[in-house]
């Protein structure tokens, strides 16, 4: 049976000439096709062809119609059917009204990101954000140039200001999983050893007593002296000299350029910063864990298209130079 489960008014659609008037009940919304078809077409048969109906289902559909509007829509003169005048009325009205359901139900198109104003927040670590920020804005200027970044720190409040809508993307280290969270792992980085060009240490491979030997600078947002390198030296009976701590890895690099100092960081960041800052990279001569880093958003952004050319630049940004992965660092996080 027919989604249209009325009264059949007669072959084609004849009309009894007794209008009704306005049904008291819910308008059902399943006519405005019907209404739609009929109009264009101006046949049942015809409108039945183009939903894909029996030609007793639109005829069902068209006597509902006719109750609902008071008129009958459709008449005969000769072997067809012609609209009346309040049909010829509704006409433009009932197509505008499709064209709008029609626009509504399909499929977003690709929005013009040209024409896209508005800020991304993204939250990063510090050592990825230095990494990501020129890379992004770089390919923004061309593919989005109306849209601003704002980057800001990790917080403490987890995961809350992606779901909340206050962050589109969270980039580092991702220690909350959660199923109302898209996490995409994007590279494994590792720390590395930072000194100056021309440091002593840099004049053979370093061994771990060399590099305990020397001064350090440490990372730390809250102030930390030691961390796993620590615990690797700790393992092999040594200890090295911590002298200063500062609170992000742009200090870390300026303190190490212009002394003796010796610091790590992670690789993708010392290895962007080496040719700008003029200090070495080297391995580190103990193996802690590896960073694995995501990128973490959530669902709501999923096919918004300015969401995922976001995502798809910050994985091109950072997977573009990833380093190798290789255990010869500390986790990102257990340092700090």
């Amino acid at each position: 049976m027919s989604e249209f489960d009325v009264d059949d008014p007669g072959q084609d659609g004849d009309w009894d000439g007794e209008p009704t008037g306005v049904l008291a009940s819910p308008v059902d919304l399943r006519l405005l096709p019907a209404l739609d078809a009929l109009l264009q077409e101006g046949s049942v048969t015809g409108a039945a062809q183009r939903l894909a109906l029996s030609p007793p289902a639109m005829s069902r559909a068209l006597s509902k119609i006719r109750r609902v509007l008071g008129d009958p829509v459709l008449v005969r003169a000769g072997r067809g059917l012609v609209p009346t005048p309040r049909a010829l009325e509704l006409q433009p009205r009932v197509r505008a009204l499709m064209r709008e359901a029609e626009a509504l139900l399909a499929p977003s198109r690709q929005q013009e990101l040209t024409l896209v104003s508005r800020t991304l927040t993204i939250v990063a670590d510090e050592a990825y954000a230095a990494v990501l920020a020129p890379a992004l804005l770089n390919r923004a200027s061309s593919e989005v140039p109306l849209a601003r970044f704002a980057f800001t720190a990790e917080n403490s409040h987890g995961s809350a200001p992606l779901r909340e809508g206050a962050v589109d993307i969270e980039v580092g280290v991702i220690d909350e999983c959660t199923p109302e969270l898209r996490i995409e792992p994007l590279f494994e980085d590792r720390f590395v050893g930072v000194a100056r060009s021309g440091h002593p240490l840099l004049a053979e491979a370093p061994s771990a007593a060399a590099f305990a030997a020397g001064r350090h600078v440490s990372v730390s947002r809250k102030g930390r002296m030691t961390g796993p390198i620590d615990g690797a030296l700790q393992a092999r009976g040594l200890r090295r000299e911590v002298i200063a701590s500062v609170p992000n890895y742009g200090e870390a690099l300026l303190m190490t350029a212009s002394s003796d100092l010796v610091t790590a960081m992670p690789l993708s960041l010392a290895a962007s910063a080496r040719e700008c800052v003029g200090v070495e990279l080297f391995d580190l001569p103990v193996e802690t864990e590896p960073i694995h880093i995501c990128q973490a958003w959530h669902p709501r952004h999923e096919t918004e298209p300015v969401h995922v050319w976001l995502r798809q630049a910050v994985r091109s940004a950072l997977t573009g130079s990833a380093p190798p992965a290789r255990p010869a660092g500390h986790d990102v996080r257990g340092g700090r």
